[in-house]
């Protein structure tokens, strides 16, 4: 399994990155991938989204394959696309993102957050609070899109919106949680980490951590 941090990026040039990478998987010339990194502010909307795109909003907005509604990424954010053969890890769509749950839940025990999913909802919540954000996309049987965990972002921009059709005062983040800044990249290893000890019980990985350059 590799696991590529990717730092800041622009949404479009990941995207595209991601979609070139879940061909290659399906061909099977690259192992299970895992793409963690940050975004410069930017909006996407999910492809059961219902809702009309508020006019004059500050960044661009991207109308995406993945499921779920509208929402935010931007800086301070750990986004996650994990590019999984689902059927080699004896998952189905349901699974995988009750799987994500799981994973990031128990990726937070460390900071002393008790988060978990919620009846009816998809993500992470502490309480009423919504922390993460998961949607993805299957394509030829091969995952992508994933989740977003709100680390130490500035909530602003979800106040613009409706996030996944709900108010935006849900929506909470790590240092609000913590009263602190959260170290990012100590979190964003512990995710992978946690990601691939699951992983590791249906079929045996092997981590390789890489910081490349997106190729063009």
């Amino acid at each position: 399994m590799l696991i590529r941090d990717l730092g800041l990026r622009d949404y479009v040039e990941v995207w595209d990155l991601q979609r070139r990478l879940v061909y290659e998987r399906q061909e099977g010339a690259i192992p299970d991938t895992i793409l963690l990194c940050q975004h410069h502010p930017v909006y996407t909307i999910g492809r059961s989204s219902r809702q009309p795109v508020p006019p004059g909003l500050p960044f661009p907005v991207h109308a995406v394959e993945r499921g779920g509604d509208m929402t935010w990424h931007g800086p301070g954010q750990l986004v996650g696309y994990p590019i999984l053969d689902l059927a080699a890890l004896g998952l189905g769509a349901r699974s995988y993102l009750r799987a994500l749950e799981a994973v990031l839940a128990q990726a937070l025990l460390p900071l002393g957050v008790e988060a978990s999913a919620a009846p009816g909802f998809t993500g992470l919540w502490v309480g009423r609070r919504k922390l993460a954000s998961i949607g993805v996309a299957v394509s030829g049987g091969v995952s992508y899109h994933g989740f977003a965990l709100n680390v130490n972002n500035d909530l602003a921009a979800f106040r613009l919106i409706h996030p996944c059709r709900l108010e935006s005062d849900v929506m909470i983040t790590l240092r609000e949680l913590l009263g602190a800044p959260v170290d990012e990249a100590a979190l964003a290893e512990t995710v992978g980490r946690t990601l691939i000890e699951y992983l590791g019980r249906h079929e045996t990985v092997t981590p390789i951590w890489s910081n490349p350059e997106v190729p063009a």
